[in-house]
């Protein structure tokens, strides 16, 4: 085997590390995401070192499925995810320099080890129960159309909404997941909502910590060193979070209190609160924190991609208007989109034991990432990848679209194994659901420029969004 040092990737310099080649005239300058994926796997083949800078760890891009594979189900009994340092470190350091004393369990981003199997074990049994969160379904497509009818009255004569499209959905994603997480309704899609409102602070700051987390954690920044400026704002923010994650838990209780269920009534948070208090407040922080934008940037990619294939949007109109339980078609549209663009760019674990991948010494504690965005759109595993095909994953083995084709690990958008994504039900039983109504209520078109994407701790979607909502006639 060739050693760790030997792994291809980015030249580094005395101090600043690989920070030239980020700099204009760089290399790899401008480019993040996908784009950044495909600059270094050929540059460097399909195993890439990437070093870190100021103080951060340095990890190592995985591009080859079969590699992926081997390392995800060899750490799959207790697996260590770097990710969230910043996060992990507020819940851990800040606060515990602030003089407040750290519970042995903080949250299913920031533990590891023990402490997250001992999380994990409890919540599994009552988030990724079918029955748990069908309990939803009906208020969830409640929501949704009251999302569809503030879109309809939000309308020009040209069929273009007079408001962001992309605020509209921050409101409808945190509506959403506050009925799963707090067992009842915020009214975030109140036209009367004050901006200094509880509610609409929420929603700024569930945003505000993803893009400062993501400056701090996969950014070039001096905080792991000393204090910036941007740490101090971070931890203020992640603090304001906390402290109205406390306030809407609270009120919910009270709330829970007044009201008598049976044991098939209840939802998630009483059914947490059941067993333990503690475990009940982290998991409705981490759901309001970490179920707002995800969702949403997930649906206007949907919207995106059905607005500019109108022949893909009129077939999934015809299952839904067709009144069947079943929607095949739904499921795949939804697929083929996080295909195209996942929530996540990647996966990350720490090696519990030694490797050789690719022919290269991978040691115990070193960071991994697997580059999922990047092999989803790799012509070897899935034909004509960048075009926009639902039917691939309802195609018959002999069709050569057939997503089975496919190395089984190319394509993982909620992750793998036991720490794959706890709202994953939930995330598609909100993404369905708005779909569903929207494509039923309104024949969608895209003027302009394709859709700008934004690359960060999540994949977003950015303004302006040129739809026109036009009613379906029927």
């Amino acid at each position: 085997m060739k050693s760790w040092d030997e792994i291809p990737g980015p030249s580094q310099l005395p101090i600043i590390s690989t920070l030239h080649h980020f700099l204009p005239l760089g290399s790899l300058h401008n480019l993040s995401g996908y784009n950044l994926m495909d600059k270094l796997y050929k540059t460097y083949g399909p195993i890439v070192k990437i070093p870190g800078m100021f103080g951060a760890q340095t990890y190592v891009m995985l591009f080859d499925t079969e590699s992926i594979a081997n390392v995800l189900r060899n750490e799959n009994f207790m697996p260590k995810r770097p990710g969230f340092v910043s996060l992990e470190h507020y819940r851990k350091v800040y606060k515990k320099e602030k003089g407040e004393i750290i519970p042995e369990i903080t949250g299913l981003g920031s533990d590891h080890g023990e402490a997250w199997k001992t999380l994990r074990s409890v919540v599994n049994p009552i988030l990724m129960q079918p029955k748990t969160i069908k309990l939803y379904a009906a208020t969830i497509d409640e929501i949704a159309c009251e999302m569809v009818e503030r879109m309809r009255v939000s309308r020009d004569d040209n069929g273009m909404l007079k408001s962001d499209l992309g605020e509209e959905m921050k409101l409808w994603s945190m509506e959403s997941i506050a009925v799963i997480a707090l067992g009842g309704r915020l009214n975030c899609l109140d036209p009367n909502l004050p901006e200094d409102s509880p509610v609409k602070k929420l929603i700024h700051y569930a945003h505000e910590a993803f893009a400062l987390v993501d400056k701090l954690d996969f950014r070039p920044n001096l905080w792991r060193l000393y204090p910036t400026k941007l740490y101090k704002k971070t931890m203020k923010v992640l603090q304001e979070l906390e402290d109205l994650n406390k306030y809407f838990i609270q009120e919910a209780i009270k709330r829970l209190n007044t009201e008598t269920k049976s044991d098939n009534e209840k939802g998630v948070l009483e059914k947490l609160l059941e067993i333990d208090e503690h475990i009940a407040h982290l998991m409705a922080s981490d759901l309001l924190f970490a179920g707002a934008d995800t969702t949403s940037h997930s649906v206007l990619l949907i919207l995106y991609l059905l607005a500019k294939n109108p022949e893909k949007q009129t077939k999934l109109r015809e299952e839904i208007l067709s009144g069947s339980d079943k929607r095949p078609y739904l499921k795949a549209c939804i697929k083929e989109a996080m295909r195209i663009m996942p929530v996540a760019s990647g996966n990350m674990r720490e090696t519990s034991k030694e490797y050789n991948i690719l022919g290269y010494h991978i040691p115990k504690h070193k960071s991994l990432l697997f580059a999922h965005e990047y092999t989803s759109m790799m012509e070897c595993h899935y034909p004509r990848p960048k075009e926009y095909i639902p039917e691939r994953w309802l195609a018959d083995k002999e069709d050569p679209l057939y997503y089975g084709n496919a190395h089984p690990f190319a394509y993982n958008p909620f992750g793998f194994g036991t720490r794959s994504c706890i709202g994953r039900r939930i995330a598609e039983l909100e993404i369905e659901t708005l779909v569903t109504r929207v494509v039923q209520n309104f024949d969608m078109q895209w003027f302009g420029e394709p859709m700008k994407l934004y690359h960060s701790t999540l994949n977003y979607v950015q303004a302006p969004f040129n739809f026109i909502f036009k009613d379906v006639r029927i």
